[in-house]
């Protein structure tokens, strides 16, 4: 077979050099997860968008009334108030997810065998319904019958749910406990793939462990960094199951954030309009975030977080 010759010295075979046949039949393995995306991520996203420029309980006919449904949700008091806790939970668990992730991923990197198990049953919160989780720390927090009531301590004997401080706390902590292992996972692939000689230079050099992890492991997780909070902070927008079985958005409206307010909009008032409505709003606040924390990547973003080795 022939070969073509490159400047460095290889070989490679004409399937493999670009414009071969291995090249045109690239785009051709992309076909079933473009299809796959359009069929189940831009066609109901074009059918919410035109849903908010109508008039449906759900049931009957659809009515088109123009821009009725976009006005009355920006004109609603509720939303800056709903989009506010949506903000401060976003911020709060990425402030608690963050940090916990990264030393529970860097210490997992580790070799040693007993890792490898813990790494198991830290995964083990991420493979459970956030509906199950919800129901159980909510049967654990009451004040009657729940855990401090048994055990008798006075401290975890406490209105959690009841309270909008500690209620909004409650869900922090709960979300951060479901989803840590999810982003340690994340820091964990990424630790592994720095090369073990910066480590060994640097030990050379007298650097201990916690000059090691800010000078070599930090800088070289910039780029999981930003993975790892644009899911995080994109997520956080869909946060809807745990808190609605929670605390419903309550006490109040201490925890009423915008996707639990479109389903109570869509699902309990009937009004599909201003729901399909703050479901736009929600898509529009997620594109633009992941747009910005794409910026902080620097200009190339997809450079990898070996580049400095």
């Amino acid at each position: 077979m022939s070969v073509i010759p490159l400047p460095s010295g290889r070989n490679v075979p004409p399937a493999a050099a670009p414009g071969g046949r291995g090249a045109s039949a690239l785009p051709w393995l992309a076909v079933p997860a473009l299809v796959f995306f359009v069929g189940f991520g831009v066609i109901p996203l074009i059918g919410v968008l035109l849903l908010s420029f109508t008039s449906w309980d759900g049931l009957g006919d659809i009515s088109v009334t123009g821009f009725d449904s976009w006005r009355a949700v920006l004109a609603d008091p509720g939303l800056p108030h709903a989009l506010w806790v949506t903000f401060l939970v976003m911020a709060l668990s990425w402030l608690v997810q963050t940090p916990a992730s990264i030393l529970i991923g860097v210490f997992l990197a580790g070799q040693q065998r007993y890792r490898a198990v813990l790494a198991v049953l830290y995964f083990i919160p991420l493979l459970l319904s956030s509906a199950a989780i919800a129901i159980t720390y909510k049967a654990l927090l009451d004040p009657n019958f729940g855990l401090g009531a048994g055990l008798q301590i006075d401290v975890l004997v406490q209105d959690w749910l009841g309270e909008p401080a500690l209620a909004m706390g409650v869900v922090i902590f709960v979300v951060s406990w479901q989803f840590i292992p999810f982003h340690s996972l994340i820091y964990q692939g990424g630790v592994r793939q720095i090369p073990r000689s910066m480590y060994e230079a640097a030990e050379l050099d007298g650097a201990g462990r916690v000059r090691k992890f800010f000078s070599i492991t930090l800088p070289q997780l910039k780029y999981t960094v930003i993975t790892s909070s644009t899911l995080m902070v994109v997520g956080s927008l869909t946060f809807f199951d745990l808190i609605f079985v929670l605390t419903a958005g309550g006490p109040g409206d201490a925890t009423r954030v915008l996707a639990l307010d479109m389903y109570k909009r869509g699902f309990q008032a009937n009004l599909m309009g201003p729901a399909s409505a703050i479901a736009c709003i929600l898509v529009l606040v997620g594109l633009v975030l992941a747009l910005l924390l794409r910026r902080l990547g620097g200009r190339d973003a997809s450079a990898s977080q070996l580049e400095g080795a």
